[in-house]
């Protein structure tokens, strides 16, 4: 793209790829195609459009499945153009780096990230990739997270609305959609007005693998250890010196060193260090506290509380402060006497042939606060893994069916059911 001229850039800007297609691998297939060319030879896209052009004037009369390849200004303005008509129309990214991380009909070996600095997807250490033989995957660059959790949740809500509208031979009740921020950090749902939202129950869509479906969630605080030391000269430090990086490490020590995320799983409870910041003078500890059950929960913020309590003692001065607070509890609470709720979104699994895997969140989700709100939101999949780092991916598939999910929960309650 470099070598192009100035008229060469903007002609190609001004040119598209119009396909008409019902499979998704067709558009993925052309996009390659096209974009490939694009990088390479001017001339050989031009060639490439004015083909898929003749075919799409001929198509023009009718309501299509429209994906437009490629932005600017004039796809952009194509695309709200055709869309106006009555087109279902879908525009994407043109950039040959993004296009390389949607692999399709993936062959179950390695997926190398970034070749330049060596990050791979690798099988051995993420054996889950197996299940994806076969499927179009959508992976990260290497240098951040895909953010599938939770953008394929937002995909498949808008997808499923789409399709309701499509298809008004559908009966249903009223169906209400929310879009909550700043999930990540616990503080999205705080402001969810559920008098207003006016539903009698919700979903999140912010499950992980197909046929993930959750009614139970952590209860989790967070516990943040701040320790003032005494910084003197090492030389004359003797019976002054309070180093509070090393009271850090006593702090960290004192916790249970099998009570970790990586330890753990199902209803297991954990500590989780999650930042140290210190020098000698002052250090600061930041914990997450989780547990299922709310009496070992309770349990471990008093654990936390007694550890600064011991080691202020053991130092004969107030050196450690902690400051705990909760940010969620066990929606499970809640929803065990809603279990109505998560039988509909079995049975809309069951009658797509999806496999229910009913497991306990090792998280939490909005669901977690809204369901105390008296709004009874249990969680389905949205077919992610491996959240929150560049080893993050999505399949296609999950995704349709995600949707799909959506869609039968939508009917199935509209006959009662």
């Amino acid at each position: 793209m470099e070598n192009l001229t100035q008229k060469e850039r903007i002609d190609l800007e001004s040119v598209f790829a119009v396909i008409c297609t019902k499979k998704e691998s067709k558009i993925l297939v052309t996009y390659k195609d096209l974009c490939s060319a694009a990088a390479s030879k001017f001339h050989v896209v031009k060639n490439k459009i004015k083909k898929i052009n003749k075919n799409f004037i001929k198509e023009r009369e009718k309501n299509m499945k429209i994906v437009i390849a490629g932005a600017g200004v004039v796809g952009e303005s194509l695309c709200s153009e055709l869309s106006a008509e009555g087109n279902d129309v879908i525009l994407i990214e043109k950039e040959e780096k993004i296009l390389n991380k949607i692999v399709e009909n993936y062959d179950g070996e390695d997926i190398v990230l970034n070749e330049a600095k060596d990050i791979v997807l690798s099988v051995e250490e993420f054996p889950n990739l197996k299940n994806y033989v076969g499927k179009t995957v959508i992976t990260t660059d290497g240098t951040t997270l895909l953010g599938a959790d939770d953008k394929a949740g937002i995909v498949e809500i808008v997808e499923a609305m789409k399709y309701l509208i499509e298809h008004p031979e559908i009966k249903h009740g009223t169906v209400k959609v929310a879009f909550g921020p700043d999930e990540e950090i616990g503080r999205g749902a705080d402001n969810f007005n559920v008098e207003e939202f006016g539903a009698d129950f919700a979903y999140t869509m912010d499950g992980g693998p197909v046929g993930e479906l959750e009614y139970e969630s952590f209860n989790a605080a967070g516990a943040v250890f701040k320790i003032k030391g005494k910084s003197v000269h090492p030389g004359t430090a003797k019976g002054k010196l309070i180093n509070a990086s090393l009271i850090a490490a006593e702090i960290v020590n004192s916790f249970p060193a099998d009570e970790v995320p990586e330890k753990t799983e199902g209803y297991e409870g954990f500590y989780f260090l999650d930042k140290i910041n210190s020098n000698c003078e002052e250090a600061e500890l930041s914990y997450i506290l989780r547990d299922h059950d709310r009496e070992k929960f309770e349990a471990k913020k008093k654990f936390a509380a007694n550890v600064a309590k011991k080691i202020n003692e053991k130092y004969g001065k107030e050196l450690v402060s902690v400051e705990i607070k909760d940010q969620y509890y066990n929606m499970g609470e809640i929803i065990k006497d809603h279990m109505n709720v998560v039988e509909i979104a079995k049975k809309a699994m069951e009658n797509l042939g999806i496999k229910p895997v009913i497991e306990p969140i090792r998280g939490g989700t909005d669901g977690s606060k809204i369901s105390f709100m008296g709004l009874p939101t249990p969680n389905i999949f949205a077919g992610g893994e491996n959240f929150h780092g560049k080893y993050e991916f999505v399949a296609l598939e999950s995704m349709i069916l995600a949707t799909d999910v959506i869609v039968e929960i939508v009917k199935l309650n509209g006959k009662g059911k």
